[in-house]
């Protein structure tokens, strides 16, 4: 079967950027952070003869990028809320320049809003919906728009909804991304403050069961029911990896919540320990003591765990089905058991005040995660979070980042207004970092390794350069 030569694209966008194909939260971080494009490398997997570019990773511009479009037939890119704008306008410049090329856009924003993103602009010829591996597949193959499920196109120049396409229930039918990554990427362009360097992320299934409101990509392109590669495919798949990736120093699974399913997460532990491979991965703050030992035993580092609150009527407020003493005997099982832990706190959740940032402020340093990341209550298109924000008048703007890319405040309530929720931020971070203990520990940690050494300078410099740039980005 022939294909029409097709480029995937993470397009330009602000400098810093982790903007899309791999980030669930699109925004410039407090140091430098780039998460693979994995949702195009599973598409740039299905379709033989493609190639991948993620110009945020290799700072390409927007010349580079099109000189390499006029090669192609048919342009895929990943497009997100904050920088959606910059996207159309990259579309714009794709179709002005390239005569002839077919231009589609993938993502959580066009799968939710699929017409008015259609409407943004005519150089997008189609946008797929929910989960679009297959549906660009079927493009590519040459298959008339008409016929691809799960996409909306125009005829006529109306916007059409084709049927919805099926949810995929055989997750082993999705191809490796490592061998496109191999050929496309380079590990050491992708950067996460907690994870070892280079590491390499990659998904085992889809789909989450907790409910938690503000979360973007299960309640809009994955699901709430977590659906799963096979142990034994996704052993396989570290086995090449290590083999292909010997710089690789540590593996990420970027499931939303890796360990739900708790004696698939044991068992592919236990191959992982066989091949000697470090690795981390999501987790709920749910996870019992012994499911922990066994992880912990075959590879596990680390944890990402997003707490969120440390008040429990928040916890209720957005469904997070958590409890904090529940998280707290977690992560003290994870201390025991020499488990690192990067904690995950929301700032400007529904029922936010001032005295429940203060007790998060408190949970947070209590039970001392090794790292954290602080965001900002963040409504994307799409979440239940968005439609109550509309719904109590919440949402001042639908702007999300600033003009340097870094999250901005779109939520404020009459007693506790977005440009103090802004400010909170850096205050959760430096009440965080600069007190004596957590000096000490990072310090230790230094002095082990000067290779660590070097990184935390690195990071020191660029997370102060963060705090003077929120000082100076505006949040109007």
């Amino acid at each position: 079967m022939s294909f029409l030569k097709t480029l995937f694209v993470n397009p330009p966008s602000f400098d810093g950027f982790d903007g899309g194909a791999g980030s669930r939260y699109q925004a410039k971080r407090e140091i430098k952070s780039l998460w693979y494009p994995t949702w195009l490398a599973q598409l740039a997997a299905l379709v033989p003869g493609s190639r991948l570019i993620d110009a945020p990773a290799r700072n390409m511009t927007a010349d580079q990028v099109v000189a390499i479009a006029r090669d192609y037939n048919l342009v895929v890119m990943y497009a997100s809320s904050p920088s959606f704008a910059s996207d159309i306008a990259f579309a714009e410049r794709l179709k002005r320049d390239v005569p002839g090329l077919m231009v589609g856009l993938v993502g959580a924003h066009v799968a939710v809003l699929p017409e008015e993103s259609l409407a943004a602009s005519e150089a997008v010829d189609f946008v797929a919906g929910n989960e679009f591996d297959f549906t660009i597949k079927e493009i590519a193959e040459g298959r008339p728009l008409a016929e691809v499920d799960g996409i909306c196109w125009r005829r006529n120049g109306k916007p059409v909804r084709n049927p919805e396409r099926a949810v995929l229930e055989d997750m082993d039918r999705l191809p490796s991304v490592i061998d496109v990554y191999r050929r496309d990427l380079v590990p050491e362009d992708y950067f996460i403050g907690y994870l070892k360097h280079p590491y390499m992320s990659l998904y085992t299934g889809r789909g989450c069961k907790s409910r938690c409101t503000f979360c973007l990509w299960p309640q809009t392109i994955s699901g709430h029911r977590y659906r799963t590669r096979s142990a034994e495919n996704v052993i396989a798949e570290i086995a090449r990896a290590k083999e292909m990736f010997p710089e690789v120093k540590e593996f990420f699974f970027d499931d939303d919540t890796f360990t739900d399913d708790r004696p698939r997460a044991e068992e592919i532990a236990r191959g992982l320990g066989k091949l000697g491979v470090t690795w981390s991965c999501n987790a709920k703050a749910n996870v019992p003591f012994e499911t922990l030992k066994v992880l912990k035993e075959n590879g596990l580092r680390l944890l990402l765990v997003g707490y969120e609150s440390g008040n429990q009527q928040i916890l209720f407020n957005i469904k997070k089905g958590m409890r904090t003493e529940f998280a707290r005997q977690f992560t003290a099982d994870c201390h025991k058991l020499g488990i690192t832990i990067h904690g995950t706190f929301i700032v400007g959740l529904p029922g936010e005040t001032r005295e429940t940032i203060e007790e998060t402020i408190a949970f947070a340093k209590e039970i001392n995660p090794h790292t954290i990341q602080v965001s900002l209550a963040a409504p994307y298109p799409g979440t239940a979070l968005y439609e109550q924000a509309v719904e109590n008048g919440w949402l001042e703007t639908e702007q999300r980042v600033g003009r340097s890319g870094i999250q901005i405040s779109s939520i404020g309530y009459p007693h506790l207004p977005r440009e103090e929720i802004f400010e909170m931020v850096a205050e959760f971070y430096k009440r965080f970092y600069f007190r004596p203990r957590k000096i000490a520990e990072i310090t230790l940690e230094m002095a082990q390794s000067w290779e660590m050494t070097k990184r935390r300078l690195r990071e020191g410099v660029e997370f102060m350069n963060f705090l003077r740039t929120r000082k100076d980005e505006a949040v109007s």
